[in-house]
């Protein structure tokens, strides 16, 4: 594996775990701002937007399918590898993030 991979793939994690807290964070802002509970919505709000750090890690779904029309259909089953870690690497960055944050707000998180 090359270096390049390796980069992209801490990317994807950070990227992920970015959108979580900012998301979180700026959203119970906004809560607070309208009178709401700041902590109940950080939890609603990390719930929610869970997905939607992952797609933002990767760079969108274009590419995403892309590298597996790739893999399956011209048999370069390292660049589908490749993208399963990306996702994989998101997905562990979101719920990392998850986790600090019903760390932070002493909730329980599903």
């Amino acid at each position: 594996m090359d270096e390049r991979f390796f980069v992209t793939f801490i990317h994807c994690f950070f990227i992920a775990f970015g959108v979580m807290i900012g998301g979180a964070v700026l959203g119970s802002l906004g809560a607070f701002l309208t009178g709401g509970s700041p902590l109940h919505a950080m939890v609603r709000i990390s719930q929610s937007i869970r997905i939607w750090a992952v797609v933002a890690a990767i760079g969108g779904t274009f590419d995403a399918i892309e590298s597996f029309q790739k893999g399956f259909l011209d048999g370069e089953t390292f660049d589908l590898l490749k993208q399963f870690l990306y996702i994989l690497s998101a997905m562990f960055g979101a719920r990392f993030a998850l986790l600090l944050i019903s760390w932070i707000t002493s909730e329980e998180l599903s």
